[in-house]
């Protein structure tokens, strides 16, 4: 938990173009348009089974469902300001392990799809044109855990494209069929993920035309992570970051972008590669300012 704080001091006094805003909890509705309501009741409630909570994997407390929302909250925030400028991001977020009826892998609500799909309900309320209702939107989670809630909630959908890139022997161990898995062996490093990395994003390109991007950037996949298996170094992760916002640019899509998991032995180490994705992303809303305001 102690990597949150850190990473918003850190992008404070070093990143001070970034503004930030605080995070307004999402609401009930807002929840239910992907949580059924008996699960948001009992988190709301603390009337989650002790082996509800256990699958969370932290204790029930009036924090942890405040946290929770505003988790939700900011990406939802993140998603409105990125429809404008092009590219915004939520400090934390990423929780891609929760389903519509629990939690699970210290995620109790899944925030990109409340934010995708409320950005979905609105797209579609502010167009006439029946075959431009539905918004196409692009799940690119790099998190080294398979998003298996986020999978799982939007399949068969054939407005929502999941792409993971995970290790294969990794959490959770069952693994949901999302649009586009990729299962990397213990051990990958820099020049075999990089290299999936383009074979999925080109797979992406062939089958699917988004019209937004949510990115989970994790920082987990680094060498020095406790959790990761995975061999990146700092330079492969930022590599990794500018090769998707890149994808995004080439596109002219706006981009979402979550920090996910991260569980350096050295805390520091986390926060050092989610600050060098946030220089990656300061530099794309830069871009997007130009672009937007060519005579600035």
């Amino acid at each position: 938990m102690g990597k949150y704080e850190l990473l918003r001091a850190r992008v404070a006094a070093e990143l001070p173009a970034m503004q930030t805003a605080l995070a307004q909890p999402a609401t009930d509705g807002e929840l239910a348009l992907v949580h059924t309501p008996a699960y948001i009741e009992a988190v709301q409630q603390g009337t989650l089974s002790a082996a509800a909570l256990r699958e969370i994997g932290f204790p029930w407390s009036p924090g942890m469902v405040e946290r929770a929302r505003r988790s939700s909250g900011a990406t939802i925030q993140a998603s409105r300001a990125a429809a404008v400028e092009g590219v915004a991001a939520n400090l934390a977020g990423g929780t891609h392990h929760a389903y519509r009826d629990r939690g699970s892998g210290f995620c109790v609500f899944n925030d990109v799809a409340v934010a995708a799909r409320l950005m979905q309900a609105e797209w579609a309320r502010e167009r006439s044109r029946v075959q431009d209702r539905v918004l196409r939107v692009a799940v690119i989670d790099l998190d080294v855990h398979q998003g298996n809630g986020t999978a799982h909630i939007f399949q068969g959908d054939p407005s929502v494209f999941t792409l993971s890139l995970h290790g294969a022997r990794n959490f959770p161990f069952r693994k949901e069929a999302g649009s586009l898995d990729v299962d990397l062996p213990d051990g990958c490093g820099d020049d075999d993920y990089l290299q999936a990395l383009e074979q999925a994003l080109d797979e992406l390109d062939r089958r699917f035309e988004p019209q937004r991007v949510y990115y989970l950037a994790g920082a987990d996949p680094h060498e020095g992570d406790r959790l990761g298996r995975l061999k990146l170094s700092f330079d492969g992760l930022e590599a990794r970051d500018r090769r998707v916002f890149d994808w995004a640019w080439q596109r002219r899509l706006p981009l979402t972008l979550v920090m996910a998991g991260g569980y350096g032995t050295r805390i520091e180490d986390t926060v050092q590669v989610q600050m060098n994705t946030f220089g990656v992303a300061l530099s794309y809303w830069q871009t997007w300012q130009r672009w937007q305001n060519p005579s600035s």
